[in-house]
């Protein structure tokens, strides 16, 4: 599962969405708010993209990556020979 693609994924758009959710926290300025239409577009950009690392991360633990085994050679029955 470590390696699984979906796991990285998720792992790096939630890691860029709580830095973006507490850049809009913590960086609120009204120059930035007007550019935007007076939408904190830190804070939704970074809700969406922690909403996307979730749905990622559920579908790596809901189904996971099975991979085959071996397959069983097949033994010759003692009677056909």
């Amino acid at each position: 599962m470590l390696f699984d693609i979906r796991t990285i994924v998720g792992a790096l758009l939630g890691s860029y969405g709580v830095i973006l959710i507490i850049t809009g926290l913590v960086g609120d300025r009204a120059a930035e708010e007007a550019k935007t239409g007076g939408i904190n577009i830190n804070i939704w950009a970074g809700v969406a993209m922690t909403a996307v690392a979730l749905v990622f991360l559920a579908w790596t633990l809901l189904r996971p990556v099975h991979v085959p085994g071996e397959p069983e050679a097949v033994q010759p029955d003692s009677e056909d020979a």
